[in-house]
């Protein structure tokens, strides 16, 4: 890490073990001289970075993003034109005396506009993975985590403490009430809603609503026929043999499962109590996918 002299400058050169690298930084950006910047990171115009602000090496930070001070990032990130990373939650309880944080993996693209707040509590964290695309005007709102792989396209908004897991798709201008979980693999339609649970593997739609298995990510993903028919299998007593909740997770737990359906099974389980989104078909919904054809 480079740690900015007072003053701050255009191009700093530094070497570490005879290696020499070079950190670009345009001259109209604010830079806290307590902030730190790996090797190569780039600073563009009217970026703010501000306190002790921890930025990972072949960073870009694109023009007029702010990074707060209680952000650590990661190796080769993008952040884009106009981001807010690490603001204050919005959040009627919080103190701005509270140490919290925002915390980035690597490799990620999140992209012009994007909000993300740091925690609200003490010693909490926001947490975005690795390799995730994280497109235009999104907002992750306190307390949120997101797995490594993750695709959120333009303007969704996931409340605080939301929790996505690793290879979910989230479809643009859909919303995410706080406190609910998003499992694996999953899909969530643009322009959707949710209060509810969205269990691994499916495709959620509409209100709270399930589709389907999502069938193509679950194959780009590298599972084979058989484990996508075990899941179809799981999804099918969940959904479609006329058992409640805690009456398929009874009658799944007297069977043995691999480890990608036993997760599917801890997930339904360990649902909140505002519960699971529900089966689409159950509501006459057309919106649902034919088993024998998702083979």
């Amino acid at each position: 890490m480079v740690q900015l002299p007072r003053g701050g400058a255009s191009v700093i050169a530094a070497s570490a073990s005879s290696i020499h690298f070079y950190v670009v930084i345009h001259s109209t950006a604010v830079i806290h001289p307590d902030a730190q910047l790996g090797a190569d990171v780039q600073v563009g115009p009217y970026v703010v970075i501000e306190g002790a602000a921890r930025i990972g090496d072949r960073c870009v930070i694109q023009a007029h993003a702010v990074i707060g001070a209680h952000v650590e990032m990661g190796p080769d990130n993008l952040i884009g034109y106009g981001a807010l990373i690490g603001g204050d939650p919005q959040d009627f309880s919080f103190r701005p005396s509270i140490s919290s944080s925002v915390k980035i993996g690597t490799r990620n693209r999140i992209r012009e506009y994007v909000t993300i707040h740091r925690g609200t509590s003490e010693g909490s964290a926001t947490a975005v993975g690795d390799d995730c695309f994280i497109m235009g005007g999104v907002h992750l709102a306190h307390n949120v985590s997101i797995g490594n792989h993750v695709v959120i396209a333009n303007g969704a908004l996931l409340g605080g403490y939301v929790q996505v897991e690793e290879r979910v798709f989230i479809g643009g201008g859909s919303v995410f009430h706080q406190h609910i979980r998003i499992g694996r693999m999953s899909i969530c339609q643009g322009a959707s809603a949710f209060s509810k649970d969205v269990p691994p593997y499916v495709t959620a739609a509409e209100r709270n609503g399930v589709a389907g298995l999502n069938v193509v990510g679950l194959r780009r993903a590298g599972l084979t026929a058989a484990q996508r028919a075990e899941i179809k299998a799981a999804f099918d007593l969940l959904y479609r043999e006329g058992y409640n909740v805690s009456q398929a997770v009874a009658v799944a737990r007297d069977r043995i499962w691999s480890s990608e359906v036993d997760s599917f099974w801890d997930f339904v389980a360990e649902a909140n109590k505002r519960g699971l989104s529900d089966f689409l078909g159950s509501r006459g919904s057309k919106l649902t996918f034919d088993h024998g054809e998702e083979e």
